[in-house]
């Protein structure tokens, strides 16, 4: 579905944010991409969605491609049902308007996703973990099969977070999207990521029990870091604990 080949991009010559970085993802499989601020992993996204031309290597995507970017803007005064309807442009002329069937699959959207109740609302008067649902209904109403995430949860709440990782295991495991996502959440990609890619040094990529050991989250974040499983209503949890050592580092107080 999608196969990254000796990928490299740097904005100023010869300063690479990553290179020589190959790997593949199958169809129906989520992958999470993780590194620290400045890596390239939206970089890497934005070549995904052919919206950056790569200074090196190729990458091929097998299928429509939808994007979902951080929902940070609230200033935009659309109605729901109207975000989530430029979602079908691809399917309109320059000057066409969206017809029955363009309305019937953008209502379907936000049903799939949980919100068809704020069809009529506006945009800039949701939430944040709203506005992020309306995004994922916008790129699911252009029927893409590869679906693309700028950190999804970011500025969201716990309960949040929950809404939007539950929507990306089920686009995954029930309709078999193929997802590639990128986030600061170890824990995120635990929950639902098949496949890893750690971009800190030296790329690794692989399954995300095995990519995400103590070792490698400790390289990546530069602070020891601890798994942990926990059992919930039934369910093996895993998770992961920084140990940021607070005490005995504290600066002194200031002088008044």
């Amino acid at each position: 579905m999608i196969r990254v080949e000796q990928a490299g991009h740097w904005f100023r010559p010869e300063q690479w944010l990553f290179r020589d970085l190959s790997f593949a993802v199958a169809e129906g499989e989520a992958t999470a991409i993780l590194g620290p601020n400045g890596c390239g992993k939206t970089t890497l996204l934005r070549a995904l969605a052919d919206t950056l031309a790569l200074k090196q290597g190729r990458i091929n995507v097998d299928g429509i491609v939808g994007v979902v970017p951080q929902a940070l803007r609230g200033d935009v005064g659309y109605r729901v049902i109207d975000m989530v309807l430029l979602g079908r442009s691809r399917y309109l002329g320059r000057f066409g308007a969206p017809g029955r069937r363009d309305l019937s699959r953008a209502e379907a959207c936000l049903d799939a996703v949980g919100i068809a109740d704020l069809a009529e609302r506006r945009y800039d008067r949701l939430s944040g973990g709203q506005r992020q649902l309306v995004l994922f209904a916008r790129a699911l109403a252009g029927d893409c099969r590869v679906l693309l995430l700028d950190e999804p949860a970011s500025a969201l709440d716990l309960a949040n977070q929950g809404v939007v990782l539950r929507l990306i295991r089920r686009l995954v495991r029930d309709d078999g999207m193929t997802v590639v996502f990128t986030t600061h959440h170890p824990d995120h990609a635990l929950a639902v990521a098949d496949k890893v890619l750690m971009m800190a040094g030296e790329p690794v990529f692989g399954p995300a029990d095995r990519v995400l050991d103590e070792a490698n989250l400790a390289r990546l974040y530069g602070v020891p870091v601890r798994r942990v499983t926990i059992e919930a209503d039934g369910e093996r949890i895993e998770a992961t604990v920084p140990v940021h050592r607070l005490t005995g580092f504290d600066a002194p107080p200031p002088r008044l």
